[in-house]
């Protein structure tokens, strides 16, 4: 039954993952810019989710084809988040198993997964993403928490997300340049889904994600790939260190 749920996951998360490199491209944007309407070749997006590559000429209307050319890559490939999403689902099933809970966290990890992808790209958390994420997070935990055989408490998710969002609103107050606000709104949904599992794994994710940036940032320092004042895509590392906690909840539930 473990190795089936697995699979299912891993199948889901890499039919997810090919759905985000159209949705990653429009998104990866500086602020106050329009989400992206063409590719670099001018040709008008259709719709958000697909690859981030343009239709061959054989698949447009006649008489249209034209205007688009050769088909041709526009934005990440499809592979990328593919894998990584399968492997998040696939870890999410194998440590919390067949659980109310694992749908919730999957059905989140592809979101997840676009909001990495978006910063990594431009080092931003876009509220378009964040806030659905947190939103979703509350309401998908809260469900399983109504279904039998979950192991956590919707109501400590509830005050993980506020307790870890506050957390970063004070670093983001101390520090604004190191520390985005879009990170604080990405803390809200990351504390919810380590406090299902209580203090415990919220305090070890937390402090996880914080470790991994910090190491991250001193090797950049390290190899003079940066300087102090030079800031990175932190949203990822927040997310691994809640995932690396989540991992830890459902492996000790």
């Amino acid at each position: 039954m473990g190795v089936v749920v697995i699979v299912l996951a891993a199948g889901y998360g890499a039919a997810a993952g090919l759905l985000l490199p159209r949705a990653a491209y429009r998104l990866s944007v500086d602020p106050g810019d329009p989400w992206r309407e063409h590719c670099p070749q001018g040709h008008r997006l259709r719709g958000w989710l697909g690859p981030a590559r343009c239709r061959p000429p054989g698949a447009e209307p006649a008489g249209r084809g034209a205007a688009y050319g050769p088909a041709h890559v526009y934005g990440p490939r499809a592979v990328l988040p593919a894998v990584l999403t399968a492997g998040v689902c696939a870890l999410i099933a194998a440590a919390v198993g067949a659980r109310p809970e694992a749908a919730a966290y999957a059905a989140l990890a592809p979101l997840l997964v676009l909001l990495a992808l978006v910063d990594r790209a431009v080092h931003r958390l876009p509220d378009v993403l964040t806030l659905p994420l947190a939103a979703g997070a509350a309401a998908l935990l809260g469900l399983a928490a109504l279904l039998p055989g979950s192991a956590g408490s919707w109501r400590l998710a509830m005050l993980g997300g506020g307790a870890l969002g506050a957390a970063y609103l004070v670093l983001h107050l101390i520090n604004p340049a190191g520390m985005g606000f879009g990170d604080v709104k990405l803390a809200l949904s990351l504390g919810v889904a380590l406090g299902w599992y209580g203090w415990g794994v919220w305090a070890a994710g937390a402090f996880l994600g914080l470790l991994y940036g910090s190491l991250y940032g001193l090797t950049l320092l390290l190899r003079g790939s940066a300087t102090r004042e030079q800031g990175f895509a932190f949203g990822p590392f927040m997310a691994a260190g809640a995932l690396t906690g989540v991992l830890l909840g459902g492996f000790g539930a």
